[in-house]
This record gives structure tokens, C-alpha cells and sequence, in this order.
């Protein structure tokens, strides 16, 4: 019978998340080997780009969809490098609610919205801001 080995009483160090491992070998450049985050990286910056040059609601919705984009990385592959930060679980929760939230924010965003949530309508009021 195997007996658990039981948990040190101090921390002794840090062990990486599972599926840090890089994604391509060391045969590649580091950009190449750290893909999934590199690509995470270009939709967000692609986003804050085009929110730049004037269009605030395309740019937003890539700014979103970036980390939308990470946790369905995280989710599927195996490995990916510095995209792993915890557990696959917490990496996962975090992506899709901060990515949703982004997104969902933009969609409702005034003027004209894109998705109209009445109890949004007037969030000004909700927060304590009076609405003009």
C-alpha cells in the first residue's frame, strides 16, 4: 500500500501549472514557442489599434475577444507556455469572465448600442451618476 506524502508545514517553493510547458520545442524562436500567448498578445493589441484609429466598438469587441480567445487555448491544448499562469480551471474562469464582461460592455455601449438590455439602459443611475 502507497502512503500520501504529507504536505510540508512551510512552503519550499512554487510548482509551474500544469501545461506551462512551452508550446513548440527549442528549436524556435521564443515568440514561435510561446505561440498561444504571442497570439493572445497580436488580437489585443490588433483591437486597441483599430479603438485607436477611431472605431471604438470593433476595437473593443477584439479587445475581448482576446482573452475569450486565451481561455479557449488554455481549455483545449495541452500546452501553452506562459498563457498558464494557475490552474487550468482558475485560467479558464478568469479568461471567459473578463473576455464576456469586455464584450458584453462594448455590445451595450451608448450610442446605439449593438444589444439592447433594458436594465442596462440606464447603468448611469444604477452607479449613482445622474443621466443627461
Amino acid at each position: 500500500m502507497k502512503r500520501a506524502r504529507r504536505r510540508p508545514v512551510t512552503t519550499e517553493g512554487t510548482l509551474p501549472p500544469e501545461g506551462s510547458r512551452a508550446a513548440l520545442g527549442r528549436g524556435h524562436t521564443l515568440p514561435l514557442r510561446q505561440w498561444p500567448i504571442t497570439l493572445v498578445l497580436a488580437v489585443a493589441t490588433l483591437g486597441l489599434l483599430i479603438t485607436w484609429a477611431g472605431n471604438f466598438r470593433l476595437g473593443l469587441l477584439a479587445v475581448g475577444v482576446a482573452p475569450l480567445l486565451g481561455a479557449l487555448l488554455r481549455l483545449g491544448l495541452p500546452d501553452v507556455g506562459l498563457l498558464a499562469v494557475r490552474s487550468r480551471f482558475t485560467d479558464v474562469t478568469l479568461m471567459f469572465v473578463l473576455g464576456g464582461v469586455i464584450v458584453l460592455l462594448t455590445l451595450v455601449a451608448q450610442p446605439n448600442p449593438w444589444l439592447n438590455i433594458p436594465m442596462l439602459d440606464n447603468i448611469g443611475r444604477l452607479i449613482g451618476h445622474p443621466v443627461h
